[in-house]
């Protein structure tokens, strides 16, 4: 199920648009491990990842409701073995659940407080 929700902004599936959607929002207990394990199918190589930070989940508006929203930022190792510029994700919870991934959202993170998030960085195949 949870692979089906792995879209990003582009358009994927996702319970947004569910009834339940519409419900008052449970906080996300799990956010850094669905996090983690999203990542691990994101990432082409997630070895090598660097300057890993998570931002706990807050309310935001999202597609003009409130969703629980954690901010994510970190630096891959392409394909090639080099660092470019850091990324930032905003990572949208539905009723408790990881629903999808925003990656053009530079609005959602504006003033995130990150901490470290050294799960990310030591992941392996």
């Amino acid at each position: 199920m949870l692979a089906a929700c792995f879209g990003s902004d582009g358009g994927g599936s996702s319970m947004m648009g569910d009834a339940g959607a519409n419900a008052p929002q449970p906080f996300p207990d799990n956010y850094r491990t669905e996090a983690l394990a999203y990542m691990r199918t994101y990432l082409n190589n997630p070895v090598g990842v660097r300057d890993a930070g998570m931002a706990d989940p807050v309310l935001r508006t999202v597609g003009g409701r409130p969703f629980y929203v954690a901010c994510l930022r970190f630096t891959p190792r392409e394909s090639d073995g080099s660092y470019r510029g850091p990324r930032e994700r905003a990572i949208v919870y539905v009723n408790g659940r990881l629903d999808r991934i925003l990656e053009r959202s530079p609005d959602t993170c504006v003033g995130a407080v990150y901490a470290p998030f050294p799960e990310l960085e030591k992941m392996s195949r």
